[in-house]
């Protein structure tokens, strides 16, 4: 526990939480690794505990256990997962993983609700996350419906680019393809337009973004406005964090 109360937070929740309500929560944080392909919430199944990467992304993805599965959203560094624990229910219908391994910490949900129970600031902080949240998910379904694969492709990118320490980030072709909803081929040869461009530098388990302006331009108004809503109701990264 005193690495714990020394620590700075990278995860950006809990390092703009009000001193008051970190200290309501922060002797009930444990630290735990977040490894690739680890398992946050199971669709139906209980969840006992609230995570908040301080490194890594995540997904939370919708989809039959043998069928077809599809992303509708991420998260890292800038938010938590599963968010049945702040909205107060026991389980959510979907698939919550990490897709790029890290680190974090994680509170029990009787803990954390209690803590929301005892403070408005600290429920109200929160409940501006899920807000936040949502239309990120709001926004994936839009740009499945309206948006062609190279602004799908370039907003998702953007976006594991936000909650990456560099430019460098550790994704497959096929993990792309499963986030996106489509054939692996149709991602590898949407990959290598992109690197045409000369906007990223693909390999076979990497990503590399190169030029982030020309990413934001191919994904038009596929990208932005859940950032600025996360930044209106939460505020930014750290970027030296």
């Amino acid at each position: 526990m005193p690495e714990i109360a020394k620590l700075v937070f990278r995860n950006n929740l809990l390092a703009k939480l009000a001193r008051s309500d970190l200290d309501r929560v922060r002797p009930f944080l444990e630290k735990v690794d977040l490894p690739r392909n680890a398992s946050l919430a199971e669709p139906g199944t209980i969840s006992d505990y609230t995570y908040f990467p301080e490194t890594g992304i995540g997904s939370i993805v919708v989809g039959p256990p043998d069928g077809r599965k599809s992303e509708i959203a991420l998260f890292g560094r800038e938010g938590l997962a599963p968010t049945s624990g702040i909205a107060g229910t026991s389980s959510l219908p979907y698939h919550v993983f990490m897709h790029v391994d890290g680190w974090g910490f994680r509170i029990a949900n009787v803990h954390l609700q209690a803590a929301m129970a005892e403070s408005v600031s600290l429920r109200n902080f929160l409940t501006r996350y899920l807000q936040a949240a949502s239309v990120q998910i709001a926004y994936t379904a839009y740009t499945n419906a309206a948006h062609q694969l190279e602004a799908r492709l370039a907003r998702w990118l953007l976006m594991c680019h936000d909650r990456s320490n560099g430019d460098q980030i550790h994704l497959t072709h096929k993990l792309m393809s499963i986030m996106l909803a489509v054939r692996r081929q149709s991602v590898t040869e949407m990959l290598h337009i992109l690197e045409g461009k000369h906007l990223i530098a693909a390999a076979r388990t990497y990503v590399t973004i190169r030029d982030r302006a020309g990413l934001l331009a191919v994904a038009g108004d596929a990208y932005g406005v859940p950032e600025r809503e996360y930044m209106a109701n939460i505020g930014g990264l750290d970027p030296t964090a």
